[in-house]
Order: C-alpha cells, then sequence, then structure tokens
C-alpha cells in the first residue's frame, strides 16, 4: 500500500479562519486516501522553532512515497522561509519521497496520486 505524507498549516494558528471548520476538511481527505488504498497521515506545522523538529519526526517515522505540502503553506508570501525549509527537509529525510502539492486541503489525494 502507497504511503503519503501530508503537510499543512495547523489551522489554528490562521487568524480569522475556522479552525475546526478547516480540520474537519482535512480530517475528511485522510478518509478519502484509504478510500483510494492509500495509507496516509498528516502533520500541522505552524511558523516557529517547533516546525523543523515536528517535521523532521514525521519524515523519518516511516518511508514515505509522497510527501504532499500544503496550498496554505506555499500560497502565503509570509510563509516562503517556511516553504522552502520544508521542501530541504524532505530532501534530506525522505530522499526517496516525490514531492507533490495540492492546492487546498480537499485535493491532496488527487496532488498525492499525480506522483504514484
Amino acid at each position: 500500500m502507497p504511503s503519503v505524507l501530508v503537510v499543512g498549516y495547523d489551522p489554528q494558528a490562521i487568524p480569522g479562519v475556522d479552525a475546526q471548520a478547516l480540520r474537519a476538511v482535512l480530517d475528511k481527505e485522510l478518509t478519502r486516501f484509504g478510500e483510494h488504498g492509500i495509507d496516509a497521515a498528516m502533520t500541522l506545522v505552524v511558523f516557529d522553532e517547533s516546525a523543523e523538529p515536528t517535521l523532521i519526526a514525521s519524515l523519518v517515522e516511516r518511508p514515505w512515497d509522497v510527501v504532499v505540502v500544503g496550498g496554505g503553506i506555499r500560497k502565503t508570501e509570509q510563509l516562503l522561509p517556511l516553504f522552502e525549509q520544508i521542501v530541504n527537509l524532505i530532501r534530506r529525510h525522505a530522499p526517496q519521497a516525490a514531492i507533490a502539492f495540492n492546492t487546498s486541503g480537499g485535493d491532496s489525494v488527487e496532488a498525492a496520486r499525480r506522483r504514484l
């Protein structure tokens, strides 16, 4: 069974966002992975000193086939340094994994399937 790690920005750290509603979308997406025969996990990070150790722990947990980096991280200009950090950590700690990019929390399955 292929394995996918989805890396997203923690909705609780986004001002003015309904964190519970966004988390429900993300959880629904994890369920969709299972419906497609893909074992998936999610790591949510924030832009502070905890991002690197949190992500490294997830990346080395197992050999991922694909790591999907969420649009919330890539599309927010202020998070560009975090995005760069994430891509470099993936290259260093999960070099066997393909890297995919979603456009929202609701199309991570499609992003991962493009790289599987």
